[in-house]
């Protein structure tokens, strides 16, 4: 399917660089942003932008309130996808489970359905608002998590982890939307940092946490926690949360000749085929951007190797430097300190260069101005690798690894961070974009811990994080720099970019 002209944006910032509102309601399609910073001096501007109810003109307070409340809803979902890994020796005891490969999948198949949520929730957010997507999730989230609390077996165990993965991905489908929503481009690196931190951080937070309960009062207190803190925040997101997304916020108040983007008609059927039609985009992208494709395989190759290392490191921690499962959990300070000190240096550093460069340009911002930071990211995650390799199979110190870890995780976050703002920046349809990204990151975080095991009773915990880290640099290093040099003359020639 091609992109038409028929075919509306999934979220405010995805309106065409240069657009103006006149363009964009010939098309039936709701004027969903500001006037785009890069836009032409002579373009209608169109009332929304002045309009105090529109989330770009919130005062800063408010912006970053709701910035908060939406990072800490898609706080907890990454959390609990992580949080029993310390637990997973305990888990396969209590349930009698022999293969390693079953208690992977135990931890792993929440990424599953983690992957296909949002290809749901993303458009049902463009016809009923983020709000209650992100109420809805959570609170799902908090029913299911009681769920993987009581289970009586593994199947069931696994069923309530498949569904608490799909529940949780409503907050994080739409979270980055509310990022855009809320923030023009020059302004979203720093509130996209903070939201992406989150992420990536939670993982760290959950395994030490997760350690701690699983060795005090058993990995049943791990669930019926996550769900405690679900509660919490549904206290205080209930009150405070407040709508982002544009056309909602004008439909709602009855604007004259304003249509949610992508909806054509009315009642179920129409909703139905809008999900329908943004459940396809993802695929698309993937399949003729070549972009999209490389660096989406890129995020999600890190990614996975991410989620391996949390099947890995019990085993190693436990078993070769004899940490208790308490005090295992201390294994994952490493990759937090290391996210931790890219968000302080590399965000910042990042953003800085962005702006650099737009103001060379005369003040008009690229998307290929986010790859500079991206590349200099891409070079730390298979040093760290390696690092972490070796040290752990030449079983040095215990601080040798977990300084490898941290190498790896200052680099997988500088990357992050710039891939997800450049997919934002380059397509016209940017949710569809980050969704794809999303969904192929979350498969190989699904897939990586399956294999994980073969691979390094094959390879050794060197040769395989060597083989990580050699795939690392084929893909991290040249194509970064292929891009920066080449990707605005490709993008050119693709219907589906800006």
């Amino acid at each position: 399917m091609s992109s038409s002209s028929t075919e509306a944006p999934l979220s405010p910032d995805l309106e065409k660089n240069g657009a103006s509102s006149t363009d964009v309601t010939k098309v039936g399609v709701a004027p969903a942003i500001a006037k785009p910073e890069n836009a032409p001096s002579g373009a209608p501007v169109d009332p929304w932008d002045t309009d105090p109810e529109n989330p770009r003109n919130w005062s800063s307070r408010k912006k970053w309130t709701m910035t908060a409340i939406v990072s800490a809803y898609n706080f907890v979902p990454p959390l609990a996808s992580s949080m029993m890994a310390p637990a997973l020796p305990q888990i396969a005891e209590h349930f009698n489970i022999t293969s390693q490969t079953v208690v992977s999948l135990t931890l792993s198949i929440f990424l599953l359905s983690f992957a296909i949520g949002p290809l749901l929730f993303a458009p049902l957010s463009e016809v009923y608002g983020r709000t209650w997507v992100l109420h809805g999730g959570n609170l799902a989230f908090l029913a299911f998590s009681l769920g993987c609390a009581y289970s009586k077996n593994a199947g069931t165990l696994a069923a309530m982890r498949f569904m608490s993965g799909l529940a949780g991905s409503g907050p994080i489908a739409c979270g980055g939307g509310s990022i855009g929503d809320l923030f023009a481009p020059r302004e979203r690196a720093g509130a996209m940092a903070v939201f992406s931190l989150g992420p990536l951080v939670r993982p760290v937070v959950g395994p030490n946490a997760g350690g701690f309960i699983a060795s005090t009062v058993g990995y049943k207190w791990i669930f019926i926690t996550i769900a405690a803190t679900c509660g919490v925040l549904a206290a205080a997101g209930l009150p405070l949360l407040r709508e982002t997304y544009a056309p909602v916020i004008r439909v709602q108040r009855g604007d004259d000749g304003v249509k949610l983007p992508g909806l054509e008609g009315e009642g179920r059927g129409a909703v139905l085929r809008m999900i329908w039609l943004n459940t396809q985009r993802p695929i698309i992208l993937l399949t003729r951007s070549f972009i999209c494709f490389i660096l989406s395989v890129y995020m999600s190759l890190i990614y996975g190797t991410y989620y391996l290392m949390f099947t890995t490191f019990p085993g190693l921690f436990l078993e070769t430097y004899h940490f208790s499962v308490g005090v295992s959990g201390l294994a994952y300070l490493g990759l937090g300190i290391g996210f931790v000190l890219s968000t302080l240096i590399g965000a910042k550093a990042g953003n800085a260069i962005y702006q650099r460069l737009a103001d060379r340009n005369g003040g008009v911002g690229k998307p290929e101005m986010r790859i500079p930071a991206l590349i200099f990211g891409s070079f730390f995650i298979p040093v760290g690798l390696f690092w972490y390799g070796w040290s752990a199979e030449a079983k040095l110190h215990w601080i040798m690894p977990i300084i490898g870890t941290a190498i790896f995780a200052f680099g997988f976050m500088t990357a992050f961070l710039p891939i997800q703002l450049y997919l934002v920046d380059a397509f016209t349809y940017a949710a569809s974009a980050l969704a794809a990204a999303s969904v192929l990151r979350s498969l190989f975080g699904f897939a990586f811990p399956l294999f994980g095991a073969q691979m390094f009773d094959a390879l050794g915990t060197g040769g395989g994080n060597s083989l990580l880290g050699g795939l690392a640099i084929v893909l991290g290093i040249p194509f970064p720099i292929w891009i920066y040099f080449k990707g605005e003359d490709m993008r050119k020639g693709n219907p589906l970019n800006r």
